[in-house]
């Protein structure tokens, strides 16, 4: 007696993954957004910690550094560089009195050619300069 187990071939298979594909070809345009919005929060996270960094630098110091080193900041390795990190963070301008630091993007996250840049100043006022 040879029992039968019930089982899909492998052009059922097959056809149930082109039509996954197919779906997920659809959806991702509208995906996108989300997946820029969902990265642009490290280059968020890493200037809100620039900016600790700088504020405590300015209470010892009576004025704010240039230099990431100076405060001790360390840029994480690049995805260029086959690190994690997708942006770049520098410190544009520093005085006594105010400074600037930006994030830029180091991958193009849409493909549009439009690289994303978020700035941080004295104030803690996060803005988004060029949106990807």
């Amino acid at each position: 007696m040879k029992k039968q187990l019930k089982a899909f071939t492998l052009a059922e298979l097959l056809v149930v993954l082109v039509i996954i594909g197919i779906l997920v070809l659809i959806a991702l345009p509208n995906l996108m957004p989300l997946i820029s919005k969902a990265k642009s929060t490290e280059a968020q996270m890493q200037l809100g910690h620039l900016y600790n960094m700088e504020k405590s630098y300015f209470y010892m110091y009576s004025k704010y550094s240039p230099d990431l080193e100076e405060i001790g900041f360390e840029q994480e390795k690049l995805v260029t560089e086959d690190g994690n990190a997708n942006y770049r963070i520098e410190i544009v301008e520093s005085s006594a009195t105010t400074f600037k630091a930006r994030a830029v993007a180091v991958v193009d996250f849409d493909g549009d050619g439009v690289f994303n840049i978020w700035e941080i100043n004295q104030e803690k006022k996060l803005v988004e300069v060029k949106k990807d």
